[in-house]
């Protein structure tokens, strides 16, 4: 009988601790999700809490051969049942602060006591004499480019007198290349002019030679050919030989050169007033030809 009651006892046993655990792991995992949802939405999700693993069954023991039944025994007392291991809290990563810089005060020495209007006076006479060591830098500087100041206008001055002179010079000499193309120049038109007067002259003497001896040959060729019927290239000779006078004016002063001159353009005038009469005569012919054309191609179609 007491073998029998330890093997049950011993079954409840290992049912406890195979059952128990398993419950507690389970609790604890759903705890661990709503926990890790939680976090979740604040910052980072926890990791979940490892499951415990499972122990292993107890090997089923042979069962005994079948005893008589025992009498009935006073029931065990129920253990307690373990309580509920706590829910571990979620962590939560925190990002570690910085270190903030604290300012420590001056430790004042210890000893002897410190004078701080001496300190301070020390001080301003230092910052004083740096100000003037600054004040006399800026003003030797200050003075170095005023003197550079001063040696660029006296450059610039200097340089611009040259210029000036080098203008003036340059205006000089081309006034005097000016004058000497322009005395070129007159020379080269009054050695033109003296050249065409010569060559007129000697055009002149040479026409007027000229046309006495063709007036004498035309004559002479009338003579000879008699009564014959003059054609109109002969007709026109004729006439230009008789137009063509003689120009004797070498012993002619200057008011006869004038009154020459004048009779000469009076007379031109009147060859070219007939010359027009002509041409416009000859347009009125050919137009009048040109109608009387048209007139006749008309007719006869």
């Amino acid at each position: 009988c007491n073998s029998n009651s330890n093997s049950v006892n011993n079954n409840k046993k290992a049912f406890c601790n195979f059952c128990i655990p398993l419950l507690l792991s389970f609790l604890a995992y759903e705890e661990v999700e709503e926990g890790a949802e939680e976090v979740v939405e604040v910052e980072v999700a926890p990791e979940a809490a490892p499951e415990p693993e499972p122990e292993p069954e107890p090997e089923p023991e042979q069962e005994p051969e079948p005893v008589p039944e025992p009498e009935p025994e006073p029931e065990p007392e129920k253990q307690p049942e373990p309580e509920p291991e706590p829910e571990p809290e979620p962590e939560v990563h925190e990002e570690e602060e910085k270190p903030k810089f604290k300012p420590s005060a001056p430790k004042i020495p210890d000893g002897e006591k410190v004078d701080f209007d001496d300190i301070q006076k020390k001080r301003q006479n230092k910052d004083l004499i740096e100000l003037q060591a600054l004040i006399d830098a800026h003003f030797e500087h200050r003075k170095k480019e005023e003197e550079e100041l001063i040696a660029l206008k006296d450059r610039i001055e200097k340089r611009r007198s040259e210029r000036a002179e080098q203008q003036r010079i340059r205006a000089e000499k081309d006034k005097e290349r000016q004058a000497r193309r322009e005395e070129e120049r007159l020379r080269k038109e009054e050695a033109d002019a003296k050249k065409r007067a010569d060559e007129d002259a000697k055009k002149k003497s040479a026409l007027s030679s000229m046309g006495s001896q063709y007036s004498s040959y035309l004559q002479k060729a009338d003579s000879k050919r008699g009564g014959k019927k003059q054609t109109e290239r002969e007709k026109k000779k004729k006439i230009l030989a008789d137009r063509r006078k003689p120009l004797n004016i070498d012993h002619l002063n200057e008011d006869k050169l004038r009154e020459k001159a004048k009779e000469l353009w009076d007379w031109l005038y009147k060859l070219e007033a007939e010359k027009f009469e002509h041409i416009e005569k000859l347009k009125r012919q050919k137009y009048e030809v040109t109608t009387q054309r048209k007139r006749v191609e008309e007719l006869s179609k």
